[in-house]
């Protein structure tokens, strides 16, 4: 098969991956095998790929928003799976034993595997995931506009409920990227007024054609206090502007894998029972939950597609700030 593999974390103008064949993989006990159609790429394999991160696995394949047909199993896994098309999410294993599985926080779990991260991933076109944790992809999507909704979207949506969103509240969100432009549907479809917080002009316009009330810059002024705010931006300075923006007793949820710092801040800010929170990761219901109201409401995909051998390109442009939707490689020909 071929795949683009990372020996070791270099920066991406660089081109660290290197496009190769190899072996294609044998699925293990409990595991199936996937002929990737499509895998997203997202800023987590772009902090994997720098070092941003630190390695788990010597040399890796990246990429967790995987699309694919099962086209073999390992041992103690139910044929009839063969020739379904399910989807990988970060979430690669958890153990279901500890205290964070027991109490349903899978994604806190000691032991999680990462795909893309301790195990290959999508960046190829063959993957193998552990049967327990793969999803069903809704017929509504097809390949390269499903495989977004596998971790922009699911994260997204726990962002949501790690926010305490409710039906009708003002929400504030903070960059409006491939995550923030799917969660703004669901925010939508709950009758939230919405409003974002975005550099980019395309990315306000892309924002106020999804159903934003009200688009700015940080410099700018919301007509109204928000209930929640969702920091999508890796900046500590937003995280601020965003304490700053929630009413009293608002909540704001920090949806970034690495964050430059946060900058000290007036006590003030906090103040009011206000409260700020991380999202770490997501859970399988997540993602069955997500990809469920994502086809109940029809949502809108934003995907630019590549071919695996510009897997290195995507990364770059997605450092550059240069692409106006979610990247989105094709291994395979499907």
């Amino acid at each position: 098969m071929r795949a683009a593999r990372l020996d070791a974390p270099a920066s991406v103008e660089t081109a660290p991956l290197r496009i190769r064949d190899e072996d294609d993989p044998i699925p293990d006990p409990g595991e199936v095998r996937l002929r990737v159609y499509a895998c997203g790429v997202c800023h987590t394999d772009l902090h994997i790929a720098e070092g941003d991160l630190p390695v788990h696995r010597p040399s890796v394949v990246l990429g967790h928003q995987i699309v694919g047909a099962v086209d073999r199993i390992g041992a103690g896994i139910d044929p009839s799976l063969v020739g379904s098309r399910v989807g990988v999410t970060w979430l690669a294993w958890a153990c279901g034993e500890c205290d964070a599985c027991r109490r349903g926080d899978e994604n806190l779990c000691d032991r999680a595997r990462f795909t893309g991260y301790d195990v290959d991933g999508g960046f190829a076109e063959y993957a193998t995931a552990a049967a327990a944790f793969v999803v069903p992809i809704p017929q509504a999507f097809d390949n390269a506009h499903a495989a977004p909704l596998l971790c922009a979207g699911a994260i997204g949506y726990r962002a949501l409920r790690v926010a305490g969103v409710q039906p009708g509240d003002r929400l504030g969100l903070f960059g409006f990227g491939a995550s923030a432009h799917l969660a703004i549907q669901v925010a939508r479809h709950w009758d939230c007024e919405v409003g974002v917080v975005t550099r980019g002009r395309a990315h306000r316009a892309l924002a106020e054609d999804l159903g934003a009330c009200w688009t700015g810059g940080l410099d700018g002024a919301p007509p109204w206090p928000f209930d929640r705010a969702i920091v999508f931006a890796p900046a500590g300075d937003v995280v601020t502007s965003a304490l700053r923006s929630v009413r009293p007793g608002g909540t704001v949820a920090v949806n970034a894998v690495t964050l430059d710092r946060i900058p000290p801040m007036p006590y003030g800010i906090l103040y009011g029972e206000r409260v700020l929170r991380t999202v770490s990761n997501l859970t399988r219901d997540d993602a069955r939950g997500f990809l469920t109201i994502a086809a109940e409401i029809c949502v809108r995909v934003e995907a630019e597609v590549f071919p695996l051998e510009a897997a290195n390109d995507a990364l770059l442009r997605l450092k550059r700030r240069e692409l106006q939707a979610a990247a989105v490689l094709t291994p395979s020909d499907k």
